[in-house]
């Protein structure tokens, strides 16, 4: 597999979980990324554990993982953190190698999304470029 496509099919997988992974080592954190993910969060754990030492020692990374952590939805951060992780794994060969197994494996795995609340919207994909909408009054624009 080639880094580009590694970097798309590792970055959907990993943005859901950034928010919980930069809050590493806080119980809450830990926590909420196991009830999202089960067992999914072990793997991402692993995978981001390998990823994380190469991320820190870039400034431009770490200010993108920080971006998708404070706001997943956001397009352009999601961009600049494939940007980011495509610059790390060209320069790591190795590592972009030794990622490939652990993105297959977490392919696999199957992930539980659950929405709770009022009006809220779960997503168990990757639904960038789409618009959700809710609401009591919304109407369908022609």
């Amino acid at each position: 597999m080639d880094v580009t496509e590694l970097v798309k099919q590792l970055t959907p997988m990993l943005i859901p979980f950034l928010p919980y992974l930069v809050k590493a080592g806080e119980k809450a954190a830990e926590e909420a990324g196991k009830q999202l993910g089960g067992e999914a969060w072990g793997k991402v754990k692993t995978l981001w554990g390998k990823l994380q030492p190469r991320v820190q020692a870039k400034p431009a990374a770490q200010e993108a993982v920080q971006e998708v952590a404070r706001n997943p939805q956001d397009a352009d951060a999601q961009a600049a953190l494939r940007l980011q992780l495509k610059k790390i794994l060209t320069e790591d060969q190795a590592l972009a190698r030794e990622l490939v197994p652990l993105v297959q494996s977490l392919q696999q795995t199957r992930i539980s999304v659950i929405a709770s609340g009022e009006r809220s919207v779960a997503v168990g994909g990757s639904v960038s470029g789409s618009t959700i909408v809710t609401g009591d009054v919304n109407k369908e624009r022609a």
